[in-house]
């Protein structure tokens, strides 16, 4: 395993670049001299054969006056371990047996980077980083033996997981029901009442996205009555299931589940949320309350809780992607 996560690209890199030298008229050759590239390494970057670096995008960027645009498109994620990690890893992948606790927390590390990087980049350009991380661990899970594999399985359930949600938020939905049942699966497996939840609560999402109101309703009250489920995670999960039955017309069933949301919120502010669900600040939940207040036909309490749950989140999440459906919702409600 590497020392560094692999660059992410977005995969539109390739259609972005071409579009922008053709817009200013330039043939390979022409871009080339600007770039100082050859003819040969531009037609590998532009038919997608070659992934280019942070460097090469952003020199492209500034011979074409991109703005920006190019070099954003291809980022640097930050150094998770040290070469002398990097070596462990490596060898815990051919020596299975030999599995540490320092090792499993050196996985758990990368994968709370990814988790983190996820806020700031697009999940297509997540994916590439991710799947290959992903397949590595669950290997080393398959084979890992001793007092410490029980704590690498959790870990690659999380993985799994992890990546059922990207396929979600890339709009892979078939890629994202598969995975997310293997992530329900493993999560059983290593008794984690947490992990369950929020698989579930990733599937409701995903209905969320796909527009069926019953199917959020379904899989947000399974993350609601997950056995095990921490207090952040069931108050935002009987939001978003409040949410569902107001799309489907039924406003007794909404109105009950924001008051147990309402009546579960004091006990969520003395419990911090799980690691996998670092997200859950108090404040988080307004955002889903503004959908379901948006949904019950109050603009006036959905745009008062949309902005109050934008405005706090961390600098690093205000641009991530599944904000924007909240953006949306905020627009809509006059806010």
């Amino acid at each position: 395993m590497p020392a560094r996560i692999r660059t992410a690209v977005d995969p539109r890199f390739p259609t972005e670049l071409t579009r922008r030298r053709t817009e200013r008229d330039l043939s390979l050759r022409d871009l080339a001299r600007l770039g100082h590239y050859s003819k040969s390494f531009l037609h590998d970057l532009e038919s997608g054969r070659t992934r280019p670096t942070s460097d090469v995008a952003r020199q492209l960027d500034a011979a074409l006056e991109a703005g920006g645009a190019l070099a954003a498109m291809v980022v640097d994620p930050p150094a998770v371990t040290t070469a002398d990690d990097g070596d462990r890893l490596a060898y815990l992948v051919t020596n299975p047996t030999r599995l540490d606790g320092a090792g499993v927390q050196l996985l758990a590390d990368v994968l709370a980077a990814q988790r983190r990087l996820d806020d700031a980049l697009p999940a297509p350009m997540m994916l590439p980083v991710s799947l290959p991380h992903w397949h590595t661990v669950r290997d080393l899970a398959a084979q890992a033996r001793g007092r410490h594999a029980p704590e690498l399985h959790e870990v690659a359930a999380e993985w799994t997981q992890f990546i059922g949600w990207l396929h979600a938020e890339a709009r892979n939905d078939n890629q994202a029901v598969r995975v997310l049942i293997e992530a329900a699966r493993e999560a059983d497996a290593v008794d984690s009442g947490p992990l369950a939840a929020q698989t579930e609560n990733f599937r409701g999402y995903l209905e969320r996205q796909r527009g069926n109101a019953r199917g959020v309703v379904r899989h947000f009250l399974a993350a609601y009555h997950t056995p095990g489920s921490s207090p952040s995670q069931r108050v935002g999960d009987a939001v978003q299931a409040a949410h569902g039955y107001a799309l489907l017309g039924d406003r007794p069933s909404a109105v009950r589940l924001l008051g147990e949301a309402n009546d579960l919120a004091t006990a969520a502010e003395s419990h911090p949320p799980p690691a996998l669900a670092y997200w859950l600040t108090p404040t988080f939940s307004r955002m889903g309350l503004g959908l379901a207040y948006l949904a019950l036909g109050d603009r006036v309490a959905a745009a008062d809780n949309l902005r109050a749950g934008l405005d706090a989140l961390p600098e690093d999440q205000c641009g991530a992607e599944w904000t924007v459906e909240y953006r949306q919702a905020l627009a809509v409600a006059g806010g």
